[in-house]
C-alpha cells in the first residue's frame, strides 16, 4: 500500500499526523518496562504509512513525550538524541520494509532500536547500562513495531484509506 502525497497535504495531513502524535502520547502513557513504553507504534506505523519523514516525526515526538512523562531519567540531551537515534530507525525500517519483506523490517527494526542503540549509549553510561537495557529495548522495540506492522498490514486487507 503507498501513501497518496496529495493526502498529506494542508489540513488531513496535519490531521492525520496531530492524530499519530497524539497516539504516542496515550501510548508514552502504557509503560511496558520503566521507560519502554508503547510511544513507538505510531511512529512505526506513520513511516509505513505515511513515508519515512512522518515517521521520524512521529517516533521522535513520541519517545521525548515517554521521557517527559518519565522526568526525563537520562537527562533532556540524551533523550534527544535517543529520540533522533528513533527517527532514522523509522526511516531504515520502512526501506527494509519496503525493500525486503515485513520480517525482514521487523527484525531489522528490533535490533537497531534494541541492542544497537544501547550499545551507542556504552560510551555515556558503560557496559552496565548495555546489559541492564538490552533485553528490555528489545522487547519492547519489537512488541512497537510489530504492532506496526500488523495494523498497517490490517489496513491495507480493509481498504487501507
Amino acid at each position: 500500500m503507498k501513501y497518496d502525497t496529495d493526502a498529506l497535504k494542508g489540513v488531513k495531513g496535519l490531521t492525520l499526523v496531530s492524530m499519530l502524535i497524539a497516539l504516542s502520547a496515550v501510548g508514552a502513557m502504557v509503560k511496558l518496562f520503566n521507560t519502554v513504553a508503547l510511544d513507538s507504534t505510531p511512529g512505526y506505523f506513520a513511516a509505513l504509512y505515511l513515508g519515512a519523514w512522518y515517521g521520524a516525526i512521529v517516533i521522535s515526538l513520541g519517545h521525548l513525550l515517554t521521557a517527559f512523562t518519565s522526568g526525563f531519567p537520562l537527562g533532556i540531551f540524551i533523550h534527544i538524541y535517543i529520540a533522533i537515534q528513533m527517527a532514522i530507525y523509522a526511516c531504515l525500517f520502512r526501506y527494509c520494509y519496503e525493500r525486503f519483506n515485513s520480517l525482514v523490517g521487523i527484525l531489522a527494526a528490533t535490533l537497531l532500536n534494541g541492542p544497537l542503540a544501547a550499545l551507542l549509549l556504552v560510551p555515556i553510561f558503560g557496559w552496565g547500562f548495555f546489559l541492564g537495557w538490552s533485553l528490555p529495548l528489545s522487547f519492547g522495540s519489537f512488541v512497537n513495531i510489530f504492532l506496526a506492522a500488523l495494523i498497517y498490514k490490517g489496513m491495507d486487507k480493509v481498504g487501507g484509506r
